[in-house]
């Protein structure tokens, strides 16, 4: 897995007796994103899939809509003491006409839940700066699909396997077909990358998908699902309450608490299919 994974001594200390052995631990490595040879932003991330990471943090800050506002994405020549490329330093050109991030995208790089965000203000930017409500979209999910797709993501976890240190994302079909999953250290960047999948490959607006997160549902992932288009967002843990207002305000289906065949559904239920049987009971 290359640089996904390094080892480090771990000192064991346990009712067997303590003992020294290597183990696996998740690589965690900055990224800088320039914009037309500007530094924009940097994160603390995993490494790989960077090119998506820098189209889905594009796209979700409202800077792009598509893949064709991007003329290119090329590593800088970054060394490391050794001489060795790092591959740490990202230049992405945007095509011609496309206006460049405005003041304030950088800052929106190291937003984190403590960061104070004014709820009414957000939820008005958002609302007014994506190109793809979820409101529009009609999907249907049947419950039991949905109850299983946080299973059906963590068997695709291979170095959460190896590490126990990773979020992770995965976009799913209503049917519960897994379209692609990806982790890493941030649970934000695991879900700029698949929203960078997203746009590489033609899929934005994201209709009809359902985005599964692999821990709570921040302000931040709900605001970057509605970006995206995706009508359904699903996690194993909770939502913040300015998750849920997103949510209602913006027509995106959020459930949370997805586990051992419950959910719990706080916004927009009726795109979830339960069958008669069940409900009556």
């Amino acid at each position: 897995m290359g640089r996904l994974i390094a080892r480090r001594p771990v000192l064991r200390l346990g009712p067997a007796g303590d003992r020294t052995r290597p183990d696996s631990i998740a690589v965690e490595e900055p990224l800088e994103l320039r914009v037309d040879g500007k530094p924009l932003a940097v994160t603390m991330r995993t490494p790989g899939h960077d090119v998506e990471l820098a189209h889905g943090f594009l796209h979700t800050e409202g800077v792009i809509g598509s893949v064709d506002d991007i003329r290119a994405a090329r590593y800088c020549d970054s060394r490391d003491d050794e001489g060795r490329n790092t591959y740490n330093v990202l230049d992405v050109g945007l095509a011609p006409g496309v206006p460049p991030p405005v003041t304030g995208v950088e800052r929106n790089f190291y937003t984190t839940s403590s960061c104070g965000v004014c709820g009414k203000a957000s939820l008005d930017a958002v609302r007014l700066k994506t190109r793809y409500s979820p409101a529009d979209d009609d999907v249907r999910v049947r419950f039991d699909v949905l109850a299983g797709l946080p299973d059906a993501l963590r068997q695709r976890q291979q170095v959460f396997d190896r590490t126990g240190g990773l979020h992770a994302a995965g976009l799913f079909t209503p049917a519960g077909e897994l379209l692609v999953v990806r982790e890493d250290v941030g649970r934000h960047n695991a879900v700029d990358k698949v929203i960078g999948w997203a746009v590489l490959a033609g899929r934005i607006p994201a209709r009809s998908c359902i985005l599964i997160v692999s821990g709570r549902t921040s302000f931040e992932l709900a605001q970057k699902a509605v970006m995206a288009g995706i009508p359904v967002l699903g996690a194993v843990s909770a939502p913040s309450s300015l998750a849920v207002d997103l949510a209602h305000e913006s027509g995106l289906t959020l459930a949370g608490f997805i586990r051992n065949g419950a959910m719990n559904v706080y916004t927009h239920p009726d795109r979830i299919q339960v069958d008669a049987a069940r409900s009556a009971g």
